[in-house]
């Protein structure tokens, strides 16, 4: 017979019209019972296992409809675990949204489900904020390609003499384009003098053949770009906004200097907000500016180590470990499994950007690519820079590259003498053939 560690111990089925209610028959005859998702039956969910004296509940994470019975449930004391669906797909016998509800409530009863990881409500928000951010920048690179469509389309060749038509060149030819101006040796006067491409090349560019239709997408295209970036301030806003009540504990005093601006960073000092959250400064870290560094903050909160005790779970959360699996003590799988994971994604950004970084990690991730393959070493750099951040993060201690590279330094000695030896049975063998 199966021990219950959990005897007060519920399981709810999630979706977008019904919540159905699993719990011990002894706390109720029925055992299951059907709440609609609206806002005052989800109240009345919540009473309703607060009356049977229920502690924990357990529900699957069913795309955003588990959010808002997951607060509420925590505002009426009970302890809530969300799991994830790969850990309770194997319903046994035929499967209902009744019996999925059982199944869940029988896991959790027996102690057999894990908690995903959910931020604090601070988090959760700059979570959002950060979230939109990105999604606000994809969009504007899709009005970036619709400009350049559109200016192709007129055989205005401007994107492919200048780097980005989003600079300053490119918006005064645009807008100057817009207003009505034609003639190309006015459009050209627009040159900026750092601009690489020549004077005659930009001007023959400009010469085309202008359309009524495709002016008109040109002009959608660059309003929409224009709204787009005043929505990216004003997130820009809320996510500092959201950093700084987090900084209410934080003790760090230092001023850090801003990170060189670049298209699309944050319109703030990212690096002195983190700072001042952490403790330190994790964009010391080869790889991590300052907003890939917040995207992993924004999806991991400040208190890392009470989220993730140990750090294999962190990394095992952050997807860049294998899951090794193995029977008979023979390792039948060890590939690293294909799920969503943004702080995950964002470490894998940062290792790919250092292939021709000339530190210790681009020499890792060079040497070992012939060995292994791109797609390996970027999600082994990746786990690499995720233990550098949470060593900083957790013990609040300054990044120290000489760590790294004395390790390099001690596999080129090895190498050295590995080389050296060749070179001896080498020359034996010449010798002897002599």
């Amino acid at each position: 017979m199966t021990n219950i560690l959990n005897p007060m111990a519920a399981g709810i089925d999630i979706s977008s019209l019904d919540h159905y209610v699993a719990v011990s028959k002894q706390l109720y005859p029925g055992g299951v019972r059907v709440f609609k998702g609206f806002t005052e039956d989800l109240h009345k969910l919540a009473k309703w296992l607060v009356s049977l004296k229920v502690k924990t509940v357990a529900m699957e994470s069913t795309g955003v409809y588990w959010y808002h019975l997951y607060t509420i449930l925590l505002d009426y004391g009970l302890e809530v675990y969300l799991v994830n669906a790969r850990a309770v797909k194997n319903v046994p016998g035929r499967k209902s949204d009744v019996s999925d509800a059982q199944w869940l409530q029988h896991l959790h009863a027996c102690g057999l489900l894990n908690a995903s990881f959910q931020p604090d409500n601070l988090t959760r928000s700059l979570r959002s904020y950060v979230r939109e951010r990105k999604n606000i920048i994809r969009e504007l690179s899709r009005q970036t390609q619709r400009m350049q469509k559109a200016l192709e389309q007129m055989n205005i060749k401007l994107a492919k003499v200048i780097n980005d038509i989003q600079g300053k060149t490119g918006r005064l030819i645009i807008e100057d384009i817009l207003a009505g101006q034609r003639d190309p040796e006015k459009l050209v006067s627009h040159r900026d003098r750092r601009i690489k491409v020549s004077h005659k090349v930009l001007l023959k560019s400009l010469e085309g053949n202008w359309r009524e239709e495709h002016l008109f997408c040109l002009r959608q295209a660059y309003a929409h770009y224009n709204f787009l970036t005043s929505q990216l301030n004003d997130c820009d806003l809320a996510i500092e906004k959201a950093i700084e009540q987090m900084e209410k504990d934080g003790k760090a005093t230092d001023t850090l200097a801003r990170d060189r601006v670049y298209k699309n960073q944050p319109g703030f000092n990212a690096k002195q907000h983190l700072y001042q959250v952490l403790g330190t400064d994790v964009t010391k870290i080869w790889g991590l500016k300052s907003v890939t560094a917040l995207t992993i903050f924004s999806e991991t909160g400040p208190d890392l180590k009470g989220k993730f005790p140990s750090e294999k779970q962190f990394l095992s959360w952050l997807n860049v470990v294998p899951n090794n699996k193995s029977s008979g003590g023979k390792l039948l799988s060890s590939r690293v499994p294909k799920k969503k994971n943004r702080a995950g994604q964002a470490l894998r950004e940062a290792a790919n950007g250092l292939w021709n970084a000339k530190n210790p990690l681009g020499e890792y991730l060079r040497k070992k690519k012939a060995r292994s393959g791109a797609g390996k070493v970027i999600v082994a750099t990746a786990r690499k820079i995720a233990v550098i951040y949470y060593k900083m993060v957790t013990e609040k201690v300054a990044f120290d590259p000489g760590i790294m590279i004395n390790d390099q330094r001690i596999y080129w000695r090895k190498k050295l003498d590995s080389l050296e030896k060749t070179k001896l049975k080498i020359e034996l063998q010449l010798y002897n053939y002599q």
